[in-house]
């Protein structure tokens, strides 16, 4: 939801780091796949109970998930690493709640998979909008910088991270966020789903006109 506002502060964050890891020769792919390495340890560390440590895992990979579409702009954005970036940031968000279910499967299980429900459907309309997009040759506008079409929504990077952040700093609440989350996720999708039949739907007219 806010994520447009907070990129520019972001890009201005990590540009001293990003400088110096593109001096040392440090790919933008390489940080996208450490930083999904260490986010995929956030599974594990959920599960047996350490959510101090998952987040500290979480917050890494949110970091060089940043930091690797910095040096990328200085070292030159590819297709590759845009795939890349976006397919691998799918399936960690899916790992988080996963680690809670395995964590507390009799309590979490149940909120987990309605939230990881929630995350394919405004994953798919994202990822849906943006392949279509791409072959009509649209860019969006608020977010310049972003590999892919970036459609916004009511929960985005920022909204995901935090609800994160709390689900780990009040694990026993998990279920209770977790249904709270999803709802907001379902209503991502339901407006995604409306923009894309919108927008798509008058782009087939201004064709059928031409």
């Amino acid at each position: 939801m806010i994520d447009a506002v907070i990129l520019p502060m972001q890009r201005r964050l990590l540009h001293p780091p990003a400088k110096v890891l593109a001096r040392l020769g440090v790919s933008p792919d390489a940080i996208t796949l450490g930083g999904f390495g260490i986010g995929v340890l956030a599974l594990p560390l959920l599960a047996f109970g350490c959510h101090g440590a998952a987040l500290v895992a979480i917050l890494l990979n949110r970091l060089m998930d940043g930091l690797d579409g910095a040096v990328a702009r200085i070292t030159g954005p590819s297709e590759r690493g845009a795939f890349l970036d976006i397919a691998l940031d799918f399936v960690f968000y899916a790992l988080v709640p996963l680690g809670f279910a395995l964590g507390a499967p009799d309590v979490n299980a149940l909120p987990a998979a309605v939230l990881i429900a929630a995350f394919v459907g405004t994953g798919s309309s994202f990822l849906a909008f943006a392949a279509v997009a791409a072959r009509e040759g649209r860019a969006a506008p608020a977010y310049p910088t972003k590999g892919i079409y970036y459609l916004g929504g009511l929960t985005e990077g920022f909204e995901t991270i935090a609800f994160f952040i709390v689900i780990c700093l009040f694990p026993a609440h998990f279920p209770v966020f977790a249904y709270i989350f999803a709802v907001a996720c379902a209503l991502t999708t339901l407006t995604r789903w409306r923009q894309g039949w919108i927008a798509l739907g008058t782009a087939d007219k201004t064709s059928v006109r031409d």
